[in-house]
């Protein structure tokens, strides 16, 4: 999902070398192949969007692989741009990052000062390493290594999977085909109490071109060698109620919405502090209805590609 906004985002500015591989032609887990791939290829600048991402229930599920597999892929693609004299590099995290309690809304500064939310501590972790990746490449061989922590993504070509997707693109599926069934409720996992914010993904494309390309001096001015990843969110948040009752709205479902208060909620709240991109020159333009609306219109055009 985020790799083809960034590219349709590198592409509506002219960029015209883009190189992407699909997993059937590069494997982010074998070392060999992904230094053989940037020895291969002339590189100057690489956007490490590639992850193993889900849901509550994935994180929960597959703890093992969330840890593993990000890790690996984050350490093969750094060490092997590295190598390859590649100046710089974006690395993309995730909110979750932050201690489970941390302050709201969640400064950078926040890193590493508690403990994470036990639902998805494995993958927290993969990406707390990879901003450590690129500060000590930086620290140590004078490398260009950004990192840029957005919250939670949505939109087109986001995963729509009935059990390991994210809460957007499951609640959008669900609420869906509750409707084309007239299913008489729709039943959303934990008490909907919980507050979230949402950045469409067509925003943290832009936002991740401009990051990358901004001048290193005023980068460094918002930043510190060994805290320097920055947020990109909207700065604003929403109950999982209140995001349940728009998705509804959006998708045009009228019956009843349950929230079964024993599954987990996860952390109580992640709101992003965004005063550094602020400062720094960029704001989220996508509200959530508008960013619903479009992410609907392209299920309902792509939805037989992933029907089962």
């Amino acid at each position: 999902m985020v790799g083809s906004a960034i590219v349709r985002r590198l592409q509506a500015l002219g960029y015209g070398k883009i190189l992407t591989a699909v997993r059937d032609e590069l494997n982010l887990l074998d070392q060999a192949a992904v230094r053989a791939f940037f020895q291969t290829n002339a590189i100057d600048q690489v956007y490490l969007a590639a992850a193993k991402v889900g849901g509550i229930r994935a994180n929960n599920t597959y703890p093992a692989e969330f840890i593993y597999e990000n890790l690996m892929i984050e350490a093969n693609i750094v060490q092997a741009a590295h190598q390859a004299g590649v100046q710089k590099l974006l690395f993309l995290g995730s909110s979750c990052i932050y201690p489970k309690h941390a302050e709201q809304p969640m400064k950078e500064e926040a890193l590493l000062t508690g403990g994470l939310e036990p639902t998805n501590e494995p993958y927290a972790i993969a990406k707390i390493a990879g901003i450590k990746l690129c500060e000590s490449y930086n620290r140590q061989h004078g490398r260009d290594y950004r990192s840029v922590m957005p919250t939670n993504l949505y939109g087109s070509n986001d995963n729509f999977h009935p059990k390991n997707s994210h809460v957007i693109p499951a609640l959008l599926r669900r609420f869906h085909e509750a409707k084309v069934a007239n299913a008489p409720e729709v039943v959303v996992w934990g008490s909907g109490k919980p507050m979230r914010e949402f950045l469409h993904v067509d925003d943290m494309a832009a936002a991740s071109v401009f990051m990358m390309n901004l001048d290193d001096e005023i980068y460094q001015r918002e930043t510190q060698p060994m805290l320097s990843h920055i947020n990109v969110g909207t700065g604003v948040d929403c109950t999982i109620r209140e995001l349940a009752e728009t998705m509804a709205n959006v998708v045009g479902y009228q019956g009843q919405i349950v929230f079964d208060s024993s599954k987990p909620d996860g952390a109580p709240r992640k709101l992003l502090n965004v005063t550094r991109p602020i400062k720094l020159g960029w704001k989220a333009e996508i509200t959530l209805e508008q960013g619903l609306r479009d992410t609907y219109g392209w299920f309902l055009e792509n939805q037989d590609s992933f029907r089962k």
